[in-house]
């Protein structure tokens, strides 16, 4: 068996062995496995030719049969098949997907190229030289198809370098492999005209490129789809869970934080009883913090939380944070310090509830783990085109980090201080703190040192609005109660604790308040006397729940002003889940004075 024998069919066995691998394991069909499977058959059909080109040389010893003709011919057409697939490939690979999919002139041009370039080979003199034991081609059509080949080689190295960025280096091994043995099968040719090694030497890219194609083991992936959906029933369950619970959990605290609220407002109390009201107040807060903390978790594992981004007044909200920080203090012989940026925009384009509850975290923990001293409130702000980079440091002179418990912090559930049970808390804040700041783009960065204080410092950009589209109130105004003598309140709820609590809330508006424990008993009222100004409806009743009976009462219209739901379910999407289904506005349990008077104020103000 001589050389080119031997090298055509062990490329023809390595072929066939990648040809098995590739064609019968299950595999997605995606334009990079199309375009493998179109080279492998172009390698074969090659092969075959060469085949052919050394069969002829034993039957035929001058060159000149038609036979012979057609065999030098298919050779020529063949290396083009091979090097436009080979291109088209490279080309797919080094563009972004979605540059690629629904484009058929991307397919149609390389077909195109490919007729063009074999008519040419075909038409051009191409001569066959044998002797009896070796053949091989030669002429203009031979030197045509050399300079294809040299075209080719400069479009994959230009789209290699454009693509650089995004491509993956294991991308550039077909290049490097297809220019390796271009250069080789030229040294080898120029000394050797007839050794036949382009089906050697294409085989080798061939088989190289099996191991660089992106072709996912179908099983696997039918086993992770599996798990995923899974995954996804669990953490649906979870959702369900959590909003159930959250209504439950939520329920007696909208009357503990309620009446405590009204007990601490209360001066008549003699003087040890407003302390323990006080204690009162800060243990409800606390619960409260804990279940939201809880619920802020698992929504952002859920996928559930969303970044709603609009435009917001900074300093009434750094205002906000400086009060509620001061409250959380309390007593504590801590000095509070607030540097706010005077050149900070008045107005900023981000989630103001997210940045607020992050920034509002980190000032928490400061007043939770420093019992005296100070604490450091920074902020400052840097312009640059349309967005405004924050730089926000909250540092102070409390226990500090041990050096070993840094990459802790922002762990679930995970408490540094374990042995000090004085301190409050789930260690969910920095966890949260983290997962916001990653989905909101920004950083948070901490210096610690163990016995003297820490400095937590964020990034994050947030929007310039040059001209608010909103005309925010001066921070410094308290929001007053409204006079509404002469309104009527619809007020339902199938929980008589819960009603008192909003009682004690409305009636520093004077309005005139009727009370309701069910949909049924609201339908029945409606239906003799519907000259109401707003119903504020619970909706997780027994029966007959708020969002049916809103139905009802719009589907026989029965009433034609403003609804608001009232639910004690805080998750995520809930309120935009009232408004779609055609509820005017929503209050959270426990109820907020603020919101309470907002609503009021959009609905009832004369």
């Amino acid at each position: 068996m001589d050389f080119n024998t031997a090298m055509l069919l062990s490329s023809y066995m390595y072929l066939l062995l990648i040809s098995g691998f590739f064609f019968l394991r299950k595999r997605i069909i995606n334009h990079e496995t199309k375009a493998y499977s179109y080279l492998l058959a172009s390698d074969l059909i090659l092969i075959i030719f060469e085949f052919l080109c050394v069969l002829s040389a034993k039957i035929d010893q001058t060159g000149s049969t038609l036979f012979a003709a057609i065999v030098g011919r298919g050779i020529m057409v063949a290396i083009i098949l091979w090097i436009t697939i080979f291109t088209y490939y490279i080309i797919l690979v080094t563009r972004k997907e979605k540059n690629i999919k629904k484009d058929t002139k991307f397919k149609k041009m390389f077909l195109a190229i490919f007729i063009i370039n074999s008519l040419m080979v075909c038409i051009l003199p191409l001569y066959f030289y044998t002797d009896g034991n070796v053949a091989y081609t030669y002429g203009p059509s031979t030197n045509y198809v050399v300079g294809v080949i040299f075209v080719a080689i400069i479009i994959h190295i230009y789209s290699a370098v454009k693509s650089r960025k995004y491509l993956k280096k294991k991308k550039i091994i077909p290049i490097f492999a297809f220019i390796t043995s271009i250069i080789v099968l030229i040294m080898i040719r120029s000394i050797s005209p007839d050794i036949q090694m382009f089906s050697a030497m294409f085989t080798f890219v061939t088989i190289l490129m099996y191991f660089t194609i992106e072709n996912p083991d179908v099983k696997m992936i039918e086993q992770l789809n599996i798990l995923k959906e899974q995954a996804d029933k669990a953490n649906n369950a979870k959702t369900e869970f959590l909003s159930s619970m959250s209504h439950e959990i939520r329920t007696p605290l909208n009357a503990i934080v309620g009446f405590s609220n009204s007990l601490s407002e209360n001066k008549k109390l003699p003087e040890e009883l407003q302390d323990e009201v006080k204690d009162i107040v800060t243990a409800s807060d606390n619960l409260l913090e804990i279940v939201n903390s809880i619920l802020d978790i698992s929504k952002i594992e859920a996928n559930k939380i969303e970044i709603i981004k609009k435009e917001y007044d900074t300093r009434k909200m750094f205002d906000e944070l400086c009060k509620l920080t001061k409250v959380r203090i309390g007593e504590k012989p801590i000095e509070f310090i607030s540097k706010i940026d005077e050149d900070l925009p008045k107005v900023l384009y981000g989630d103001s509830t997210r940045v607020k509850q992050v920034i509002l975290n980190l000032l928490t923990n400061a007043a939770k783990y420093t019992d005296e001293g100070k604490i450091e409130f920074d902020v400052k702000s840097v312009k640059k085109d349309n967005t405004v980079k924050l730089i926000i440091s909250v540092s102070d002179t409390g226990k500090g980090i041990k050096e070993k418990d840094v990459a802790k912090l922002f762990n679930k559930f995970e408490r540094l201080e374990e042995e000090d049970s004085t301190i409050e808390g789930t260690g969910l804040g920095l966890a949260i703190t983290k997962k916001l700041l990653d989905l909101m783009h920004g950083t948070i960065t901490v210096d610690s040192t163990y016995g003297k204080g820490s400095k937590f410092t964020i990034s994050l950009d947030q929007g310039y609005v040059e001209k608010p589209s909103i005309k925010f109130e001066d921070t410094n105004m308290i929001i007053s109660s409204l006079d509404l003598t002469g309104k009527r309140i619809l007020l339902v709820d199938d929980n008589k604790l819960n009603i008192k609590v909003a009682m004690k809330l409305l009636e520093v508006y004077k309005a005139d308040i009727t009370t309701l424990l069910s949909g049924e008993e609201t339908l029945e009222l409606l239906k003799k006397d519907n000259k109401f100004d707003l119903i504020l409806l619970d909706d997780m009743m027994p029966k007959m729940s708020g969002t049916e009976t809103y139905k009802i009462i719009k589907d026989e219209n029965l009433y034609e002003g403003p609804i608001v739901a009232l639910t004690a379910n805080a998750l995520t999407g809930e309120k935009e889940k009232y408004l779609e289904i055609g509820f005017d506005d929503y209050l959270a349990k426990p109820i907020e004075k603020i919101e309470l008077n907002r609503v009021l104020k959009k609905y009832l103000k004369k």
